[in-house]
């Protein structure tokens, strides 16, 4: 059954979602324009001065609205709800007692949001996802081929910056 909760208003949570960051700048636009109808979008753009922020972010919001994307204000409360990030066992348990309708699990595979990280790995991410108890999110360093491993393991989407930007 499609993972639902209050921000997808009834709609199934997307399977594709598109991380945002200063590192795209003007590559958000063909991003966005290239996710097809029905994904999710976090934004997050957390080093963007507040208005300039503020500006992009109803940017963002209007182009979401037209082509029918679900977006989350990374960071947020909404996203805590929504999307909770889990990095550890111990960060899934805590996802559990939240409640989160989702969690993105991270980063399964190296990435160069988070350089010299250690990756979980396929098999240590799907752990962690079980553990959390909710769908299931794949985060880092994650493509469209990798996804379908991960959708194999149990994860119901992905999400991506690099793998998403044109």
């Amino acid at each position: 059954m499609p993972l639902r909760h209050p921000i997808c208003r009834n709609r199934p949570t997307p399977a594709l979602w598109l991380m945002t960051d200063e590192r795209m700048g003007a590559a958000l636009w063909p991003a966005l324009a290239a996710l097809p109808k029905g994904s999710g979008v976090v934004f997050r753009h957390f080093a963007t001065a507040p208005a300039e922020r503020a500006a992009l972010f109803a940017r963002v919001a209007q182009i979401a609205r037209q082509r029918a994307l679900v977006l989350v204000e990374g960071g947020g409360a909404a996203q805590r709800r929504a999307l909770h990030p889990a990095h550890s066992l111990r960060e899934a348990i805590a996802v559990r007692r939240a409640g989160a309708a989702a969690v993105l699990v991270s980063p399964v595979y190296p990435t160069r949001t988070h350089p010299g990280a250690r990756a979980l790995g396929p098999l240590r991410a799907a752990a962690i996802a079980r553990a959390a108890g909710c769908p299931a999110i794949a985060l880092g360093g994650m493509t469209r081929a990798r996804f379908k491993r991960m959708k194999a393991l149990g994860f119901v989407g992905w999400a991506a910056i690099d793998g998403l930007t044109p």
